[in-house]
């Protein structure tokens, strides 16, 4: 082994040698060093792409449900992946940037090589597969840059700042004069670019505001009631969302072949797979709508011990010995256990219909069981578009919800349900100020909670209720004054000491 260390260790990690090999600069090292630093940026910014989008991770996991029948969390294995790789590229630039202030030769190991080229490949593919069957996460991606934009750039800064050392270190070993000029217009425009970048974010971020301006907190409303304390769709998921404070109940409907309408989101062939024991008590029946079965059937089923078995939010651990046997225990609810509750409590309810029948009448079915329950009929929130007319004539004190504007301004309708990307921060905010009310689904992370609270909407629907009750405030915000002097200290700070190197370089090189 030849030199310190430090030196063997960063030898030793990129060229898997601890030897010092020649001077020799071998072809193509200089290359493969800029591919490490492009894969590295691809990582992290696949890194983040994965940590914004984790508020949907659901909807992967059900994907992949709907293929294979069997509940596997596939999120968190690409978490896991995306994790260990960028974790492995950073580390890899990190000593690759070391050896060139120790002036070691660059000689990247094959091993490393393949590692890279599989991150690339990995990384196109996830892309490719959220462009085909994911496509409503890229507008998610979008609208993250408005909560961590002012953030984001302060980490920008940091980090040209800390590379300037190794790109002015570039600039004066450059052999050719278009090599010298090239690195350091490159790196001028990306430093411009971030240094002035707050002049965008700032008219684009809404949680840049005073304390006094920000809005009321949105309002919550129970996913299929609080599905991370309690299994979904059960009378103990929808008590514990009680406990939440929440101000609506979420769920969905379908209707049994005796019209017993009870609560159920999967409607698919399969349905009950995911969430009861149908597959050992109906061993060898294929049932593919919730009409082939009674109530006294849909009654026997266990809907709770699914919940214990995969765990799919990560949160059995907290639950009390007490709370897991009452979930082991669970059935699958009707409508009407549901309505006593919300009465119990004044709470409101919000519900799609998921019958697969078609000559089954579900809206008119589920009308007259809310009518006979005996409910206020202003806590109901009608969602269904089917046959909404009939509905209107039949139960005119049902508040109308709409899931797209058009339909709601043709009924002279004020309650909009939409996914939470579905508009920008600008529509919402113009909808709050028309006194639109409007309800932004399914809002799991405290990011995206704090973001839509400083747009101003009226309510969110969240699996994440426990948590979102205890928020007194909306996370990464600060007064556009504040950040001004921020961004102006931190670009400041950064221009001295880039400036202070290029004259440390300077006076070395004389």
């Amino acid at each position: 082994m030849e030199g310190g260390c430090g030196r063997v260790c960063f030898r030793g990690f990129y060229s898997c040698s601890w030897r010092r090999p020649g001077n020799r600069v071998k072809k193509h090292e200089g290359g493969w060093l800029s591919f490490v630093f492009l894969v590295c940026l691809l990582t992290v910014g696949w890194m983040y792409i994965c940590l914004v989008t984790f508020n949907d991770r659901d909807d992967v996991n059900w994907k992949g449900f709907s293929w294979l029948k069997q509940w596997v969390n596939w999120f968190m294995v690409v978490i896991i992946i995306s994790t260990v790789l960028t974790c492995y590229c950073i580390l890899l630039l990190v000593f690759a940037l070391f050896q060139i202030a120790l002036k070691e030769p660059l000689h990247l190991h094959w091993l490393h090589k393949v590692v890279l080229f599989f991150g690339v490949v990995f990384i196109t593919l996830a892309v490719i597969g959220i462009s085909c069957m994911w496509t409503t996460e890229w507008p998610t991606v979008l609208l993250s840059l408005q909560a961590t934009g002012p953030f984001l750039q302060i980490g920008a800064v940091v980090a040209l700042t800390l590379l300037s050392w190794f790109v002015f270190h570039s600039i004066h070993t450059a052999r050719r004069v278009g090599s010298k000029i090239l690195i350091g217009v490159t790196f001028t425009v990306m430093v411009i670019a971030v240094y002035l970048s707050p002049l965008l974010i700032q008219h684009h971020t809404p949680c840049l505001v005073d304390p006094g301006q920000i809005p009321p907190r949105p309002q919550l409303i129970g996913h299929r009631g609080a599905p991370m304390l309690a299994p979904e769709n059960t009378m103990m998921s929808f008590k514990r969302s009680v406990a939440c404070n929440v101000t609506a109940f979420e769920t969905d409907v379908q209707i049994s072949g005796d019209k017993v309408p009870f609560l159920m989101h999967d409607h698919h062939m399969g349905f009950l797979l995911r969430t009861t024991d149908a597959k050992h008590r109906f061993s060898g029946r294929n049932i593919k709508r919730s009409s082939e079965l009674k109530w006294e059937e849909l009654q026997n089923l266990n809907a709770g011990e699914w919940f214990l078995k995969t765990d799919p939010f990560h949160t059995v651990s907290q639950l009390s010995v007490e709370e897991e046997e009452r979930a082991r225990n669970q059935t699958i609810p009707s409508l009407l256990q549901l309505l006593d509750l919300a009465q119990e409590h004044s709470i409101s309810i919000m519900f799609d219909l998921k019958n697969e029948d078609k000559e089954v009448n579900d809206a008119m079915i589920t009308v007259k069981t809310i009518q006979k329950s005996g409910i206020d009929p202003r806590l109901i929130l009608w969602l269904p578009p089917k046959r909404r007319s009939d509905v209107i004539k039949q139960a005119p004190d049902f508040k109308q919800v709409y899931s797209n504007i058009v339909d709601m301004e043709r009924a002279g309708g004020s309650y909009l349900n939409l996914k939470y990307s579905s508009l920008n921060t600008s529509k919402l905010r113009e909808l709050g100020q028309n006194n639109v009310t409007v309800n932004l689904w399914v809002v799991n992370e405290s990011w995206l909670f704090s973001l839509l609270w400083c747009t101003g909407v009226s309510s969110v629907t969240t699996n994440s209720c426990h948590r979102f009750q205890h928020m007194s405030h909306p996370d990464w915000t600060l007064g556009p004054t504040q950040y001004i002097s921020v961004w102006i200290t931190v670009d400041l700070l950064s221009l001295l000491i880039m400036s202070g190197l290029v004259i440390y370089k300077g006076r070395l090189r004389q």
